[in-house]
Parts: C-alpha cells; sequence; structure tokens
C-alpha cells in the first residue's frame, strides 16, 4: 500500500495540476469512449497501458479470463457494461483482449487447482467451449505450453460468439453502428495480435491495418416483406 500512496501523492502533486483542464472538461462534456474493452483482470494486462489511452477514451470491464457470458446466463457486472457501452455510450468497437500466460486458462486445464475457489470455478465454465475446441480439434501431442496458448486464443473467439448473444450488440451490429474486434497480448514479446474473422486466424496488429472479428452488418439483415 505504500507504494499506491506515494503514486496517489504524485499525481495530486505534479500530474492531476498539469491535467486539471482535461479532468474539469472531462466532467462538463461527460464519458465519450471511443471503444468498450472486455480485458482480463491480470495485473500484468492493462488495456490502457497498451494501447497509450488517456482518460475517457477507453471503457473497461475486466474479468477473470476476459469472459463475457451468455445474455440468457447472467445478469451482472459484464453484461450491464456491455449495454451501457453499446446503448447509452453508443462505443462503435467492442474489443475482447486475451493474453498469453493466463491464469484463468491454466485454472480450465487444471481443474484440481480450483478445488478451494469454486466461484472461479463456476465462472470459468462460460470458457469451457474452448476447452473442448482445443481437445478436439487440436493435436493431443502438443506439449502443455502450447496447448495453454491455444486455449487462450480460442477463448477469445468464444467470448466473441457470446458477445454477440447479447441484444444491445446484436441489434447494433445490424444497425451498422458496431464492430467487434478479438485481440492477443503476448506479454513476453509485448506484440498485439488481432482476430480476423474472415480468415479465421489471429495475425499481428500492423499501424495502418486492424483486422476485425466482424464487422456491422447493415443491409443485410432480414427485413420483413
Amino acid at each position: 500500500m505504500n507504494n499506491l500512496i506515494q503514486g496517489i501523492a504524485a499525481f495530486q502533486g505534479t500530474v492531476f495540476p498539469g491535467q486539471r483542464a482535461m479532468y474539469q472538461q472531462l466532467v462538463r462534456d461527460g464519458q465519450h469512449p471511443s471503444a468498450l474493452i472486455i480485458g482480463c483482470a491480470d495485473s500484468r494486462v492493462s488495456p490502457e497501458h497498451i494501447t497509450q489511452a488517456g482518460p475517457g477514451e477507453l471503457f473497461v470491464c475486466r474479468n477473470a479470463g476476459n469472459i463475457v457470458p451468455p445474455a440468457s446466463d447472467v445478469v451482472g457486472g459484464v453484461s450491464s457494461a456491455i449495454e451501457y457501452a453499446v446503448v447509452a455510450l453508443k462505443v462503435r468497437d467492442i474489443v475482447v483482449c486475451g493474453h498469453s500466460d493466463c491464469g484463468a486458462m491454466h485454472g480450465l486445464m487444471h481443474r484440481d487447482a480450483l478445488a478451494r475457489m469454486p466461484a472461479v470455478a463456476a465462472w470459468l465454465r462460460h470458457a469451457e467451449a474452448a476447452e473442448r475446441i482445443v481437445c478436439e480439434a487440436y493435436p493431443e501431442d502438443m506439449d502443455e505450453t502450447a496447448r495453454h496458448h491455444a486455449l487462450a486464443l480460442e477463448n477469445v473467439v468464444v467470448q466473441l460468439a457470446n458477445l454477440r448473444t447479447h441484444p444491445s450488440v446484436a441489434a447494433a451490429l445490424a444497425k451498422g453502428t458496431l464492430r467487434l474486434h478479438g485481440w492477443f497480448f503476448e506479454i513476453e514479446t509485448g506484440a498485439l495480435l488481432a482476430y480476423d474473422g474472415a480468415e479465421g486466424r489471429f495475425r499481428p496488429i500492423a499501424e495502418a491495418d486492424m483486422p476485425v472479428a466482424q464487422a456491422s452488418a447493415a443491409g443485410s439483415h432480414r427485413r420483413a416483406a
């Protein structure tokens, strides 16, 4: 806590005075974030730090395993954050961001480690589809490190599918006002990969090229005759 207190003191004493006008404007104008990022609660993976975003630029929701429960399963913090971001804040992009060395994915691979954490075990059931994919569609002779990495990647894709079940997201996609993204941050290298929905694979993000997991579908949805 001493480090945190020192950080607060430094913020109040040296950082905030130079940014006072910005914070006052954020209060006057309200927040208008460009995107919602659903990330893992892992302390090593900070969306604001990775993207170098400032106050007011991102709406962030973090939880163990960057999980998005299907809309019909859980009404809670993640569901309400999604709905508020889409309906009230009108974000145009939602990102599900996974990462390497994820403890939640390790827990999926080693269920015995969750024996004393029943709430975590119950939460991770929303990622079981990713585990099933890796168990049945990947080579059986993969070593544990490769399997863990594959599971973390597949979990991002599974959570994107869960995200589409939320009514606010489905409606915004149909109206053409929303795009979905799947990111994967490699802690050890600093690389950021993005899921290309058209190609069905993750690839590096380049400055002039941002793969999209799902673009808006305006004009392509069915209408009653």
